[in-house]
């Protein structure tokens, strides 16, 4: 028996539970462990499995269910799940500065390198990291280069590329993308791309080199 037809299965059992009258010998798929599975005509409800025990659960405000419990509870933002053919209720439960009760929302209409992220209709303000700014399309962060219309790359990151480099500087053997380092930074560097910069972190076990503007393995 595949999976497919284990959901029909459930999907069976639970028709009349869906619709407000409780049956009397639900079954799971599985015994042990938690499963979920897609409601197969709402988007915002999906059927959980609980070490055999069957429950119609629905997702919070603002979330739709995708198995992944990306977010909360099995589900995840209604701008990243896709529901096909299956319908869901778009009504918002609205609170000072979410508009659903989850969510992520830019903190202004300006440039900024901090956004909101809304969980029981409470906001939270969440930062960027640095060299970032918010990118409402992304529902996440992006670089500034890639937000001309409202960001200036140079305010965020503190750092202006040259118009041109020495070519006989280690920066030019990147070119077109020349590096910089910043000084007293063991971890990070500048990357210069199309002329405006972005700031790049080596990453864990990582030290930044000036002599050779590369990330090297950390030394112990």
């Amino acid at each position: 028996m595949n999976r497919i037809f284990y959901v029909a299965v459930i999907v069976l059992s639970m028709s009349v539970f869906a619709h407000g009258v409780a049956i009397s010998s639900p079954e799971c798929p599985e015994q042990h462990g938690v499963q979920a599975y897609a409601h197969p005509d709402f988007c915002d409800q999906f059927f959980l499995c609980t070490n055999g025990t069957i429950t119609l659960e629905t997702c919070e405000n603002g979330l739709l269910f995708d198995g992944k419990g990306a977010v909360h509870n099995h589900c995840n933002y209604i701008w990243a799940v896709e529901c096909g053919t299956r319908k869901f209720d778009p009504t918002p439960i609205s609170s000072p500065g979410c508009e659903y009760a989850f969510g992520i929302y830019p903190e202004s209409h300006e440039c900024s390198t901090s956004y909101i992220k809304c969980s029981y209709g409470e906001p939270h303000q969440q930062n960027c990291e640095p060299g970032l700014a918010y990118d409402d399309r992304l529902h996440g962060c992006n670089w500034p280069d890639q937000l001309l219309e409202i960001c200036n790359p140079e305010a965020v990151v503190g750092f202006k590329c040259p118009s041109k480099v020495d070519s006989h500087s280690p920066a030019a053997r990147f070119w077109p993308f020349p590096r910089f380092a910043i000084p007293g930074d063991k971890h990070r560097l500048i990357t210069c791309v199309e002329g405006h910069p972005r700031l790049i972190s080596c990453g864990e076990d990582k030290i930044f080199d000036e002599t050779t503007l590369t990330c090297e393995e950390a030394e112990f």
